[in-house]
């Protein structure tokens, strides 16, 4: 079930984030993890519309950020890969958050992968990220039905 998220929950937000990075982003030398850890927290979880999904026992399995009709963050923990949360949360950032947009670094196969199954289409190519690392990005938008 899809549940809305509040600052209290930031934490455990920081700590699926940091999983699934770790899982997924091999391409990440330790040290950006670590620069990165603290903007997710301080900065970039406030800049979204967050919704989680959570188990029974109200552990957060993943979560999605959404800001001005573009996926943000979609981050599932990897013990819940492979489950539909990642499917879930982003069918629910697509239809409730009309988000159809969304960058993806160009080295995390998975996820071009995931998005392109979900009916997203590259549409452009940064050489850089949004900071200016030397992490490409794809650019991807929902292909109109």
């Amino acid at each position: 079930m899809i549940t809305s998220v509040a600052a209290s929950d930031f934490e455990e937000l920081v700590q699926v984030w940091e999983a699934s990075v770790r899982a997924t982003h091999h391409f990440l030398p330790e040290e950006d993890i670590l620069y990165f850890k603290p903007l997710i927290l301080n900065e970039y979880l406030h800049a979204v519309n967050l919704a989680c999904i959570r188990d029974k026992s109200n552990t957060i399995l993943g979560f999605v950020g959404v800001a001005d009709g573009k996926v943000e963050m979609l981050f599932v923990h990897p013990g819940s890969r492979g489950t539909g949360v990642g499917k879930k949360l982003l069918t629910y950032a697509v239809i409730q958050l009309d988000a159809t947009k969304v960058d993806v670094n160009e080295q995390n196969l998975q996820a071009m992968g995931f998005y392109e199954h979900m009916g997203f289409r590259t549409t452009g190519r940064s050489e850089l990220d949004a900071l200016g690392k030397p992490y490409p990005i794809l650019h991807m938008e929902l292909r109109k039905q």
